[in-house]
């Protein structure tokens, strides 16, 4: 049977990166916290022995405070790990240790891994890594994941891991209560003494570990333990954190003063109000310019008029006439609904190029360590809905794929900062293909049309995001989060990331294009489709203002968002859309339902009775929207 290795570490400290060069298999690489949602699985050998390597959410304890913290900790109890790496900030030597100190309790093989070795070289940071493996009786070892440097190292250490000698011990009134919570434990737990401390710690979510019935003698045990002990929580952090402090004393050897670098005071002035929000609009002005008017307008003209339009289509369209006829076969190749005349066309010649050019600049903001600072800027802004900076990393990924993004809200701790996300996520940031296609369309309009186009998102998220706020009940959560220093983006990573991404897309998107096409072409064989145009022709002819053909665009936006997006983008590009009927469908498209994944993403972390209420209050807010909309610029008459 295979040995596990599971990584482990706080946020941000790199372990993806290094998961990918254990394993050589690759798990989404950012630099910002939340990446690493669900845990990553790969396979590998060391020593010559095969193992299963394990990435897991970035966590800052083994006690809870968010569901991803959460599922670090489900997976060790669980899983029970042959070798636990954790992977640390060599530059945070003190916040590290007070996870080490909690993995140590666990009693399994240990290799504490130094990453970012490199940037505590640069700021004066010297480590004894000798007297730090005696203390703590591990292996530790210096890497710097991005250049690859000491993993080799690592690969050859892992094998040779052991239990840590490293005890932890507290006061006698702790360990009286951590004793009595142990006692009743059944016997089988092999992690007694670490979920007894848990228990003691007040952490009722320890329960899921302990058998029914164990759990009520353990609930009056912690309420009676924990009200005759003073505040044993605040307690056992402060001992730990002494602990931590004398450690640190014995093997920090030096950590001189050193010069501010320029990346250093570039990365401060990027968290100021100025110039940092000059710099988040210059962002949005060159990915517009970029993925709007390159990317949808050279690089789609290219694939579309010249290589699908005058190559690719004609040739399939003789091939198909000839093998199958004018029948029913080729109209479903190359009719108005053909699996090759419309499905591919879209998805190679329109979407695939913008999803690309969002991915390749979205990978730079990733690497860069722009995105933290972002969240830190908008940290205020954030608090008008309830929620911190760390919301705007959910946020952001919803700008790559609305269904990661979704999983990402995990990071979040409350349940109402991480409804109120899923809610805008819905509601207002529309994914990658479908923001870029919308760009596309844009792009060869009046900049008024834009900015109205902009100005009805954000302020639609703005709205919403005040007033749920306001009705949800629950705490904002205190903002804590790790600053990255500022890099130049490894060319390498984000083409592999880029890789990665774009596979997704031919793997998940590309046959939900097709599956698509052949419900239109079902639906127009049937005469269903023209049925649907004529039952929704009172919204969407008479409230909207839109042609009857923009139902179907509707309609393939609940399977894909970007489907959707990109029918529209074909009716501007044959001059079947005014600039008025542009601006309203694409805020229409923008604001209606996700796409069905993101649908059972967000079923899957709300359940089906939220998801239904978020669902239909997004399509009522997205018609009524759009509606209102479409009157007031008829009435202004600000596009004529």
């Amino acid at each position: 049977m295979n040995k596990t290795c599971v990584l482990i570490g706080n946020p941000n400290v790199g372990k993806s990166v290094i998961f990918n060069k254990l394993s050589g298999s690759y798990a989404v690489v950012s630099n910002y916290p939340g990446t690493t949602v669900d845990l990553s699985r790969g396979m590998t050998s060391f020593g010559g022995k095969p193992y299963q390597l394990i990435d897991t959410p970035g966590t800052l304890s083994l006690i809870p405070s968010s569901e991803d913290e959460q599922v670090t900790r489900d997976m060790i109890f669980r899983e029970r790990p042959d070798v636990i790496v954790q992977v640390a900030d060599a530059k945070n030597l003190k916040r590290t240790l007070l996870l080490t100190i909690e993995l140590t309790e666990l009693k399994v093989p240990l290799v504490l891994v130094l990453n970012m070795s490199d940037e505590a070289r640069q700021r004066g940071i010297k480590l004894d890594r000798a007297e730090l493996e005696k203390i703590l009786g591990v292996t530790v070892v210096e890497t710097v994941g991005v250049t690859g440097e000491g993993v080799k190292e690592l690969a050859r250490r892992i094998p040779q891991a052991r239990v840590p000698s490293f005890n932890m011990s507290y006061s006698p009134e702790i360990e009286q209560l951590i004793a009595r919570t142990e006692a009743l434990l059944p016997e089988k737990k092999i992690f007694k003494r670490p979920l007894a401390i848990m228990l003691a710690s007040e952490d009722m979510a320890a329960l899921r570990y302990v058998d029914d019935k164990s759990r009520d003698g353990i609930r009056k045990q912690i309420l009676t333990g924990t009200a005759a002990a003073e505040h044993p929580k605040i307690t056992l952090f402060g001992l730990r954190n002494e602990r931590v402090e004398g450690i640190l004393r014995r093997v920090v050897l030096r950590a001189a003063r050193v010069n501010v670098s320029l990346s250093k005071k570039a990365g401060e002035l990027l968290m100021r109000p100025f110039p940092g929000y000059l710099v988040a609009l210059l962002a949005l002005f060159v990915m517009y310019e970029f993925v709007g008017v390159f990317a949808a307008g050279l690089l789609v003209d290219l694939l579309e008029k010249r290589l699908f339009g005058g190559l690719i289509n004609p040739f399939f369209a003789v091939i198909s006439a000839r093998v199958f006829g004018a029948g029913f076969i080729n109209d479903l190749l190359m009719g108005p609904y053909g699996l090759i005349s419309m499905a591919l066309t879209y998805a190679f010649a329109i979407v695939f190029p913008i999803v690309g050019a969002f991915f390749l600049f979205f990978g730079f903001l990733e690497d860069s360590g722009y995105l933290p600072r972002l969240s830190v800027m908008i940290d205020r802004v954030f608090s008008v809905f309830g929620l911190n900076g760390k919301a705007v990393l959910p946020m952001v990924l919803g700008l790559g794929c609305g269904t990661m993004a979704a999983m990402s809200s995990r990071i979040l701790e409350t349940k109402k900062e991480r409804l109120l996300v899923i809610l805008l996520l819905s509601l207002a940031v529309p994914c990658s293909a479908q923001a870029g296609v919308i760009l596309g369309m844009l792009s060869g309009l009046s900049w008024k049309v834009s900015a109205l186009w902009f100005l009805s998102i954000c302020g639609s998220l703005f709205l919403v995001g005040a007033v749920s706020g306001k009705v949800l009940s629950g705490k904002r959560s205190p903002f804590i989060l790790e600053i990255p220093p500022l890099r130049l983006p490894s060319l390498g990573n984000i083409l592999v990331k880029i890789k990665m991404r774009l596979g997704w897309y031919l793997k998940e998107a590309v046959p939900l294009f097709a599956l698509g096409t052949f419900i239109l072409f079902a639906c127009d064989k049937l005469h269903v489709l023209a049925g649907i145009e004529r039952a929704l022709k009172p919204v969407v002819s008479g409230f909207l203002g839109l042609p009857e053909q923009v139902t179907r665009s509707f309609i393939l936006g609940f399977l894909r968002r970007d489907y959707g997006a990109a029918g529209l983008f074909v009716l501007a590009r044959q001059g079947a859309l005014s600039a008025r009927q542009v601006l309203v469908s694409t805020v229409a498209i923008t604001l209606f339902m996700p796409c069905i994944a993101q649908c059972f993403m967000v079923v899957k972390e709300q359940g089906w009775k939220i998801a239904a209420l978020i669902f239909f209050f997004v399509s009522l807010y997205a018609l009524a929207f759009s509606g209102a909309l479409n009157y007031a610029v008829v009435l202004t008459g600000i596009l004529n």
